[in-house]
This record gives C-alpha cells, sequence and structure tokens, in this order.
C-alpha cells in the first residue's frame, strides 16, 4: 500500500513538474504551495516514521497528522493567494496553527532526509528571532512577536514561499527531472563506459574511472554523498581489487563526487539558487564556474596520476573494459545527444530554464524510445521512464524541503538582521583587508557546510558571508562563487566529511587516513577560490590578459600543489623539491601581472632539469 501512495505522489510530482515546465509555472505562490505539499506528503511516504519497527502505528498516525496539516496548509495559500497578495492579512490563531505544522513538517521530512543538522539550523534560527531581543550586545535585535513572524513566514513571499522555494519548484525541480531521466534511460551505464574506456588503460586507471564516472554523474546528480553511494559502490571495490590501498580509494571516489557538486551544469543546484540572489541569467553563472572546475577535475588527475605511477597501480585489465562500439553505438548516444540538443535549443531560443529543460527530456524521450523499439520489450521501456521519474521525486523531495527550510532561515536572517551583523563583525575584525576577510569566510564556510548538502551550505553562507566579501569590494559574483566553493568542500574537510564517511564504509577502512588523503586529492580547491579574488579572468571578466593569468596560474597549482602534496621527488635533495614548488605556488597566487608567467617558467625548468622518480616496490610514499 505504501509503495502504491510513494509511486503514485512520485508520478504526480513529476508530471507536475513536467507540465508547468512545459506551460509556465502557475502564479508564485500557487506554484509553490502546490509542489511543496506534493514533495512534503511524497517524503512521508519515501521516509516512513518507524517502518519496520513495532511502534509503526504511531508512526502512521504522525505522518497523516503531518500529511494533513501539510494539505491544509497548502491550500489555504492557493484559496487566499489574491487576498495575500493584494493586503497585508493579520496573522489570526489559525495561521499560526498552520505555519507551525507545516514548518514543523517540513523539518521532520528533512531530517529523515538529509539528519538532524540543517533542521537545527532553521530551529535555532526561529528561536533567534522570537528571543533574540534577550541577548546582550550586538547579537540582541528589538524582538518580534509570533504573529509577525508567521505574517513573515506564511502569509507572504518572504518567507516559505519565497525566491529559494520558487526556484525549487520550477527550475531545479524541472532539472532533477531531466537528470534522473537521462540516467535512467541509459545516460548512467553509458556515463561508466565512457570513463572506463578513457581512464581504464591509464597509469591509475581504476582511480580515473572513478574521477571521469563520479564526475559526470555528479554534474547531473546534485549530491556528492548520494554520487559517492552510487558509483562508489561499482568503483571502490574495483580499485581494491586492483591492489589500490582502501583510504585512497574512498578519498578519490569522495573528491570526484564532490567535483561534480563545483562543475556546470547544475552545481548541485546551486547554479539556479546563485543566479537568482544575483540577479543575472543562469548562462552567466555556469560560465564563470567551467574553468574553476576544469582546474579542480585537472589536478585530481594530476594527483592521482603522480601517485599512481610513483607507486606503480595497476591498469584496468583489458578484458574488463567495454568496446568503443558499444559506447558509440547509436542507442548509447542518440538519446543523451537529444537531451542536449533540447537542452542547449530551449536556451538558444531564450525561453526559460526550465522550458529548455523540458525540451531536453521531450528529446531524450522521443530518441529513447526510438532507438529501443524493436530492441527493448515496451513494458520495459516504460518501466525505465517510471523508476527515472520515481527517482526524480525522491530527488525533488531533499531539494524541496531543504530550500523551503532555507527559505524560513533566510528569512529570519534578514528579518533580524543577523546576517549584517557578522559581516559588518568580520569586516571589523579583519580591518577592511581583503586577504584577510577571504580566509575568515573561508574558515567558517568550512564550519558552517558541515553536514549539510550543498544547496543548503550555500544559501546559508551566501546569506550570512557574502556580504561581508562584498563590502570589501569584491565582485558580487566572485564573492558567491569563493562561499560556495568552501561549502562545498567541506564534505571532504574533517571533521564532519560526510562524503569521505560514505566512501570509506564502501571501502571498510577508517574514516580519518581516507580524509587526509581526500583533502590531499582536492588541495587544489582550497586554493582556487582565492584565485576568483586575485585574477578576474577565472571568471571570464577583465580581458585577455586576465583571462591568461587565470589559466596560467591555475595550471601552475594544478600541477605545483599535486606534486608537493603527493611528495614528488624532482631532485635528489627532497628540500629541494619543496623550496621550489613552493616557490611556484607562491608566485601562482601572487596578485602581480607578471607573477604567473614567472611561476610558468620556473615549473617547466624545475620539470626539466629534475627528474621525476618512480618509488621501487613496497617503498613509503
Amino acid at each position: 500500500m505504501l509503495t502504491r501512495i510513494r509511486d503514485g505522489l512520485a508520478l504526480l510530482t513529476g508530471a507536475f513538474v513536467f507540465y508547468t515546465a512545459a506551460t509556465g509555472p502557475f502564479e508564485s505562490l500557487i506554484q509553490r504551495a502546490i509542489f511543496l505539499a506534493l514533495v512534503v506528503c511524497l517524503g512521508l511516504a519515501v521516509y516512513p516514521l518507524g517502518h519496520g519497527r513495532r511502534w509503526r502505528p504511531l508512526g502512521i498516525a504522525i505522518d497523516l497528522a503531518a500529511a494533513g496539516v501539510t494539505l491544509a496548509a497548502c491550500c489555504y495559500i492557493v484559496v487566499n493567494y489574491d487576498e495575500i497578495m493584494t493586503s497585508l492579512p493579520w496573522a489570526t490563531r489559525l495561521d499560526m496553527i498552520l505555519t507551525a505544522g507545516l514548518v514543523l513538517a517540513v523539518l521532520e521530512v528533512g531530517r529523515r532526509a538529509v539528519g538532524i543538522i540543517f533542521p537545527a539550523l532553521v530551529i535555532a534560527g526561529l528561536a533567534y528571532a522570537l528571543l533574540g531581543d534577550r541577548l546582550p550586545g550586538a547579537l540582541a535585535h528589538r524582538g518580534f512577536d509570533l504573529a509577525f513572524v508567521t505574517e513573515t513566514i506564511f502569509l507572504g513571499d518572504l518567507g516559505i514561499w519565497g525566491m529559494l522555494t520558487g526556484v525549487a519548484a520550477t527550475v531545479i525541480a524541472a532539472f532533477v527531472l531531466f537528470g534522473a531521466l537521462l540516467l535512467h534511460t541509459g545516460g548512467g551505464q553509458s556515463f561508466m563506459d565512457l570513463a572506463m574506456r578513457l581512464g581504464g588503460r591509464q597509469p591509475g586507471g581504476a582511480a580515473k574511472i572513478a574521477t571521469i564516472a563520479s564526475g559526470l554523474f555528479g554534474m547531473i546528480s546534485g549530491s556528492a554523498v548520494a554520487n559517492v553511494a552510487t558509483t562508489g559502490n561499482f568503483t571502490i571495490p574495483m580499485m581494491k581489487r586492483l591492489g589500490y590501498p582502501p583510504a585512497f580509494a574512498a578519498a578519490v571516489e569522495a573528491v570526484a563526487s564532490t567535483g561534480g557538486q563545483i562543475a556546470p551544469p547544475i552545481m548541485g543546484a546551486a547554479a539556479f539558487v546563485m543566479a537568482e540572489i544575483l540577479g543575472v541569467s543562469y548562462v552567466t553563472i555556469i560560465a564563470a564556474a567551467v574553468v574553476p572546475a576544469l582546474l579542480f577535475y585537472l589536478s585530481v588527475f594530476v594527483t592521482v596520476h603522480i601517485v599512481s605511477v610513483r607507486k606503480n597501480l595497476k591498469l584496468v585489465p583489458e578484458d574488463e573494459l567495454p568496446a568503443w562500439s558499444t559506447i558509440r553505438a547509436p542507442r548509447r548516444v542518440l538519446p543523451i545527444l537529444a537531451a542536449l540538443g533540447g537542452l542547449g535549443i530551449g536556451v538558444f531560443l531564450g525561453r526559460s530554464v526550465a522550458t529548455a529543460a523540458f525540451y531536453g527530456i521531450v528529446g531524450l524521450l522521443i530518441a529513447f524510445v526510438a532507438t529501443s523499439a524493436g530492441k527493448m520489450p515496451p513494458r520495459r521501456m516504460i518501466g525505465l521512464i517510471l523508476e527515472g521519474i520515481g527517482d526524480a521525486g525522491k530527488g525533488m523531495v531533499i531539494i524541496g524541503v531543504l530550500l523551503a527550510g532555507a527559505q524560513i532561515l533566510v528569512s529570519m536572517i534578514n528579518l533580524t538582521g543577523i546576517g549584517v551583523t557578522l559581516s559588518s563583525l568580520i569586516v571589523a575584525l579583519a580591518g577592511d583587508s581583503v586577504p584577510l576577510v577571504a580566509l575568515i569566510v573561508g574558515g567558517v564556510c568550512l564550519i558552517m557546510g558541515m553536514g549539510l548538502p550543498t544547496t543548503a551550505a550555500y544559501v546559508l553562507v551566501a546569506a550570512v558571508l557574502a556580504p561581508a566579501m562584498t563590502a570589501v569590494g569584491i565582485d558580487p559574483l566572485a564573492a558567491h562563487l569563493f562561499v560556495f566553493y568552501f561549502a562545498t568542500i567541506s564534505v571532504i574537510t574533517p571533521p564532519v566529511c560526510v562524503a569521505v564517511f560514505v566512501g570509506a564504509g564502501i571501502a571498510q577502512t577508517n574514516w580519518l587516513p581516507a580524509a587526509f588523503e581526500a583533502v590531499r586529492l582536492g588541495a587544489v580547491t582550497y586554493v582556487v577560490p582565492f584565485l576568483l579574488l586575485i585574477y578576474p579572468g577565472m571568471t571570464g571578466q577583465g580581458g585577455v590578459m586576465e583571462f591568461a593569468n587565470a589559466i596560467l596560474s591555475g595550471l601552475v597549482l594544478v600541477i605545483a600543489i599535486p606534486s608537493l602534496l603527493s611528495g614528488q621527488r624532482l631532485f635528489a635533495i627532497r628540500s629541494l623539491d619543496i623550496l621550489v614548488l613552493s616557490a611556484c605556488i607562491a608566485l601562482a597566487i601572487w596578485p602581480f601581472p607578471a607573477a604567473p608567467l614567472l611561476a610558468g617558467v620556473l615549473l617547466m625548468a624545475t620539470w626539466h632539469l629534475g627528474k621525476p622518480r618512480r618509488l621501487a616496490p613496497g617503498q613509503a610514499q
């Protein structure tokens, strides 16, 4: 019974998203209320309370109550839309009850889906709004009663029905559906086969397969942890079977999956949120993120290559790799090309991003049916499409409740002014020094992002910390990318490195060594955000010379940092290796026009004069 309800709700949610992507969304609050009602009810079915336990009847009662109050609250908004948008309604007792019930339902589904940390942050934000006037010093505010908080959250478009929920209900939901259908109609296997063919016969082939496959999956899936759990179940056992250290195998998978969150086109759904916050086009965001994403994956490849050559890690046997003829088969290639082509046509024609995703879905389904006809039973084709819609529904649950909860938190931050207060404190502490502000903000982002999904982490740091950077003159786009990258890599940063936890669990190894390996593999990502502040060309701004300096500086770091942290031996004296590579890194990040060129020349000369050495079998790294 529960399975049928879940599948029915998933199909209904997918149909709603598909329809509104094709025809355009309903009025803002109506679109968001219907979407939130669907995803909360679906979330209650996907994550049932007490499932398999003796107290399940109590869980059923709680789930039914949560679904009932959610439906009542969302229907109330739909019915009273005109009054809410044309007047300033006062909160009644019924409004307060519906608000409390809806917020609790959203946070409870969020707790079941991603854990306690994020709901706890939202509750802390609500408590601060209601009780913050009792705090001493700069953290105190003028005070807000329950009625005013209810009006802010529920009876307007600044609270739970605000911009973040709107983005989730339109653009992000459409892309979640697009990505899920792409993966389930053969794109997932195509990505894995392509990764195996490209990386398998190179040094460190299994690790490079994990890097390529996880990057491709991560660009579509939008979740580092889910990506590790999906591709890691294939890549990590392969690496272990070929003799790779378990901690290294777990780290490669965790880092590569995390990189998918900073890589266009979806960027863990943050690209769409960032575009709305900054008021720029989606294309602007993904264009600015291309170079940093390429540098990230290039650095992982370089690190894997250095370690593999020095430790003589095995290649993947030829007989385990798929044939190129299979990868290039029309049944594999055409659906992906049609999906991307439809998406590109929609963007080229100037349609909304959600409608462009609709074009991509239509192209994908037409090509999938056309290439599978006669080779796959119709029932199987329909089953794959329904599986994709069901998987998309689960993804929409996480995105929907997280962004609705984040919207509540952001509305409380804006209401109380705590974001401005914290930004002022950071600027005052740093003394208007851009490097010091960046260091402080980067460290705080790592802490605030721990344990949070990518999009939720970005929303939080963007609301609280990005203003501190713009206050000292940093370009808003660079500031938001800066905080986004640091919030994202918190999933591989000890001590709360959830992507590493999952990878280590699959590899059956201690998470701490895996975490240190992950930090080494992803080290360049800790530096690239600072390049965004030094070189405007990193985001495609500032002209040809700025772009050239950004690229050159990034390439130097991509080679020098992995070489330094992986113990690459160039000269007979290890201390000389460290000195020269450190000089290259320092020049690459030095804010002087000729510094990247000097760094590149020094690195090339070092590589030419030095002789990279391979470790003997069994020798310590």
